[in-house]
């Protein structure tokens, strides 16, 4: 079952959000908190949206998920912050269904794009991808200010 997730589902999403961070080698760079994830989903102004998927008793697996827009396309979109299905349930299409879901509403609600990132080495999400029929943006690098860098370039003086 698919379904959008509820403040309930806040300490899974947290244990998954861990879990994927493991799998990608990154688990040391997890800070989200369970009250940040909350605030994110369901404060008074959500800014990022999640669903969940469970085999009936427990959550299997969620995508979370925001709002872009496009200049070129003028229309809004869907960026696929996190897709993670956890192991006891991959393979059994939950990874599937989150992203049929997720580009169900893109299609209602006439969105352009459902766009993701995936790491370079994680050939078996590559494959998955691909053979829905999802196609990598060669041609594009992602860049990213964090930290310092996000600090000094947000001190620039401004021009007026």
């Amino acid at each position: 079952m698919i379904r959008p997730a509820t403040p309930d589902d806040v300490p899974a999403i947290i244990d998954m959000i861990r879990e994927l961070a493991e799998y990608e080698r990154a688990l040391d760079e997890v800070e989200t908190t369970a009250e940040q994830l909350h605030d994110a989903l369901f404060g008074p102004a959500p800014a990022a949206f999640c669903h969940i998927a469970t085999d009936g008793e427990q959550a299997a697996g969620f995508a979370l998920w925001f709002v872009t827009y496009s200049t070129w396309l003028g229309k809004h979109g869907i960026y696929l912050e996190d897709l993670y299905v956890r192991p006891g349930h991959r393979g059994q299409g939950y990874g599937k269904q989150l992203l049929a879901e997720l580009a169900r509403i893109c299609v209602e609600r006439g969105y352009g794009r459902f766009e993701w990132s995936v790491l370079d080495w994680n050939t078996p999400s590559i494959a998955f991808y691909r053979a829905l029929g999802a196609e990598p943006l060669d041609e594009w690098d992602k860049y990213r200010l964090t930290g310092a860098a996000l600090e000094k370039l947000a001190a620039t003086e401004s021009l007026g």
